[in-house]
């Protein structure tokens, strides 16, 4: 994108922008309705801005051996900034990604790239059948990292489809996925609970102020059948100067406390939006 100026953009599910990123002159931010939903750096797609999609990345690079190719199945594109991490860090990984939002898709293919990113296939439809139509142990990890009109797709991280996302990983894949959460985390205590439903091994990770209750945030649920990187994680928050804590689903419950899983007969309440700018 040889031009600086902003862009503006009706798309499915609000109204896109598109804006130059501050302190990076190859750098982009887009949000939609005012949320800010990526940032992507064009000329160094290893740069991760927002906190969450570096704790993603550190999960997947901690269960993974470094630099070894990975399929990955990807629920939520935004401006792609994962995909890019991803077949930077990891030449040869085939990435299937399904975005809703066809508008956006355009959006991002016109104005950042898309077609540039190695070895990924990009669906415009929903994810949720995606993954119903995957073949068995056919991905080594699958990442979800919706949200629709500022707020969180809560069926998808019920326990029902948590069972479809296991059913497609490979033996010791991996599953990592972002949400919105309150200060009362009422819903990732929700979500923890549903995947501790499916998979023996649950890792969650959020800021101090969040698990405290004392501010909302965002927070990064992982899941494996096999063990997950919880010291690893741990050793990095700490040298990161403890701005993200890892806890176990046993550690959570000890902190926060327990609460039923998300199901298709026991769903969520209501949920507090993600406001303006955040994300």
């Amino acid at each position: 994108m040889e031009s600086r100026e902003a862009v503006d953009r009706q798309v499915k599910f609000g109204a896109a922008r598109l804006a130059p990123g501050p302190y990076r002159p190859t750098g982009w931010l887009l949000t939609v309705d005012g949320t800010l939903q990526s940032f992507v750096d064009l000329a160094d797609p290893t740069y991760l801005h927002m906190p969450y999609t570096t704790w993603l990345a550190r999960v997947l690079d901690l269960h993974w051996p470094a630099g070894e190719p990975v399929r990955a199945v990807q629920v939520g594109g935004g401006g792609f900034t994962f995909a890019r991490y991803l077949a930077a860090t990891r030449p040869g990984s085939p990435q299937t990604v399904y975005e809703l939002d066809g508008p956006l898709v355009d959006l991002v293919r016109e104005h950042l790239d898309l077609d540039s990113i190695a070895d990924l296939w990009v669906r415009v439809e929903d994810g949720e059948a995606g993954i119903r139509r995957t073949p068995d142990a056919t991905a080594d990890v699958v990442v979800m990292d919706v949200f629709r009109a500022g707020t969180v797709t809560i069926h998808l991280a019920a326990v029902e489809f948590l069972r479809e996302i296991a059913r497609v990983l490979r033996p010791g894949g991996l599953y990592v996925g972002n949400m919105w959460s309150a200060a009362d985390m009422a819903l990732p205590l929700r979500a923890v609970a549903a995947l501790a439903e499916v998979f023996p091994h649950v890792l969650l990770l959020a800021e101090p102020g969040l698990l405290l209750g004392r501010q909302a945030g965002n927070v990064v649920l992982a899941a494996a059948g096999r063990e997950l990187p919880h010291r690893e994680l741990t050793a990095w928050a700490e040298a990161a100067g403890n701005r993200v804590f890892c806890l176990s689903a046993e550690q959570l419950a000890e902190l926060r406390g327990v609460a039923p899983p998300l199901t298709a007969d026991h769903p969520a309440g209501d949920v507090t939006p993600v406001p303006g700018g955040a994300m």
